[in-house]
């Protein structure tokens, strides 16, 4: 089995509240969700209005299937255009 652990930033520049910053989550990782077979939580930056960290998990037997997914949802992200791509930090694992 591989895993494929993403955490990526995501920048909200024009954001002035936590509530505004939720609804901005809420809809990328609705989206991505229901387009990839993935897991999507938000996993640092909780009291930060403009910075969020988004964690991704992926699961699969084979390693290029799990980086070509996880790269193409952050592609998706990227096109949504609902915030700004920051750090990515890609992990593979192979248990």
């Amino acid at each position: 089995m591989v895993i494929g652990i993403l955490r990526l930033t995501l920048v909200l520049p024009e954001n002035q509240s936590l509530k505004g910053k939720r609804q901005v989550l809420r809809a990328v990782k609705d989206r991505v969700r229901s387009k990839f077979n993935v897991s999507i939580v938000e996993s640092d930056h909780h009291d930060f209005w403009q910075r969020a960290e988004l964690g991704i998990c992926q699961l699969g037997t084979d390693r290029a299937f799990v980086d070509s997914a996880l790269r193409q949802v952050v592609n998706f992200i990227d096109s949504l255009r609902l915030a700004l791509l920051g750090e990515e930090h890609l992990e593979i694992l192979n248990c």
